[in-house]
């Protein structure tokens, strides 16, 4: 296996979880190597259904080390509430939080909700789990690394610092109170005795792990398209989301990847605001919702109904492109069964000419689907362990797929448990 990444091609929420979760059962190491609460990984398996928000989606296989990298937007609180989380149901993971991982501050997580209620319509569908205004602080070089908060009298001083302008935003942009950077430290302090046991310098660690040829699966959040660089700007988020940051995220040198696997859905999924050309509404949507995964297509961090639409080979053929996919994992494809005909989106009509290449936003907001219709197969695929024995149709509709995307499809989903996966 060596270094593998395991990213999205499309929106998020494609079903890297249950991918991971099954490629897990090889692996030495699984590395969140980027952003933080502001989405879900949903997981399958002899636990029952669980949603890892922060935590890598190896934490079911007790001999694997898990790894915050320092990439990641380190939320000390929800970090406990997973572990604790995990721990009632008799998991016991090995996980370990870079000493280099930023935090993700309270008042992070305000200036997201307020900013979120000042633009009203116009607002960016934040999940509000502070992931913005964090890197934002970043990159302004006032963040503050889980290992600061081991020294009170620094750690004061870098909260005076970032508070001092922020604390007259809070009172006379956003009509609320002041903050105290004392107040805030103690907090601080709290959580960190409570996580200080997780920390370690991960990067020897896992550069030792890359000299001895050990099996390392790096864990990406949401797709291609939330990328800020490439995707949908500025409906993205804060982090790259690409394979190419991977080891950055991770700490591990860029030449180590050798496979990237790209997950997809057999339709399209998304959560939050944005141009999103194959859309479909009503009746349609909603059968598609109430089918899809264990609980329907409902956002794993925000519980909100994602947008729903049909396949889109334009956009998934741009994120396999950026994320240099060398193989493909469709997800859900039994909740198509229950169709009679299947729409496939093969291009976009913009000012009357068709185009198969994903476009910038000005051109993208008036895209239109072309669309080419294929036979439904009728039936319940869950139970199917093999390629060949799939209806005659959905083989055609995944050959279809990997035609127009230009990269080999190796594992297909056939139903939300770990062990319903086919490999082509």
């Amino acid at each position: 296996m060596a270094v593998k990444a395991i990213v999205g091609a499309n929106w998020g929420d494609e079903g890297k979880g249950k991918i991971i979760d099954y490629l897990a059962s090889d692996a030495d190491f699984v590395v969140r190597f980027q952003g933080g609460r502001n989405a879900g990984h949903t997981i399958i398996n002899e636990y029952g259904k669980n949603v890892m928000h922060l935590l890598p989606s190896g934490v079911f296989y007790p001999e694997i080390i898990n790894i915050l990298g320092p990439g990641v937007a380190l939320d000390m609180e929800g970090f406990l509430d997973e572990f604790k989380m995990l721990k009632e149901q008799n998991v016991n993971p090995r996980i370990i939080i870079s000493d280099r991982a930023q935090i993700v501050l309270p008042f992070h997580l305000l200036f997201d909700k307020y900013e979120e209620i000042r633009l009203g319509e116009d607002r960016f569908g934040s999940t509000q789990k502070g992931i913005a205004p964090f890197y934002a602080d970043k990159y302004m070089k006032i963040g503050i690394r889980v290992s600061d908060i081991s020294d009170r009298d620094f750690l004061i001083k870098r909260l005076e610092r970032s508070l001092s302008a922020k604390n007259i935003l809070f009172e006379h942009y956003y009509n609320n109170p002041p903050l105290n950077p004392e107040t805030i430290a103690e907090e601080l302090i709290a959580m960190y005795r409570k996580v200080e046991p997780f920390i370690c310098n991960t990067t020897p660690l896992l550069n030792r792990a890359v000299c001895e040829n050990k099996n390392i699966l790096l864990e990406g959040q949401l797709g291609a398209l939330r990328d800020p660089d490439h995707g949908i700007y500025p409906f993205t988020t804060s982090s790259s989301t690409l394979a190419g940051f991977a080891t950055v995220g991770a700490g591990i040198p860029p030449h180590t990847i050798k496979n990237i696997i790209c997950v997809t859905k057999a339709y399209s999924t998304c959560v939050g605001a944005g141009p999103f050309v194959t859309e479909i509404d009503g009746e349609e949507s909603n059968d598609i919702r109430d089918r899809g995964g264990d609980s329907g297509e409902y956002g794993a961090t925000t519980g909100r109904p994602r947008r729903i639409g049909w396949f889109d080979a334009v956009a998934t053929k741009y994120g396999c492109l950026l994320q240099g996919a060398t193989e493909v994992a469709l997800s859900m494809l039994d909740v198509l069964g229950y169709l009679k005909e299947i729409p496939l989106c093969t291009g976009y009509e913009i000012d009357g000419k068709v185009t198969t290449e994903f476009p910038c936003n000005l051109e993208l907001i008036k895209a239109k689907p072309v669309y080419e219709f294929h036979k439904g197969w009728r039936c319940n695929i869950s139970g199917i362990d093999n390629f060949a024995e799939l209806p005659y149709e959905a083989q055609q509709y995944i050959n279809r797929i990997e035609e127009l995307i230009k990269v080999p499809i190796r594992y297909i989903s056939v139903g939300p448990k770990r062990e319903e996966i086919i490999q082509k």
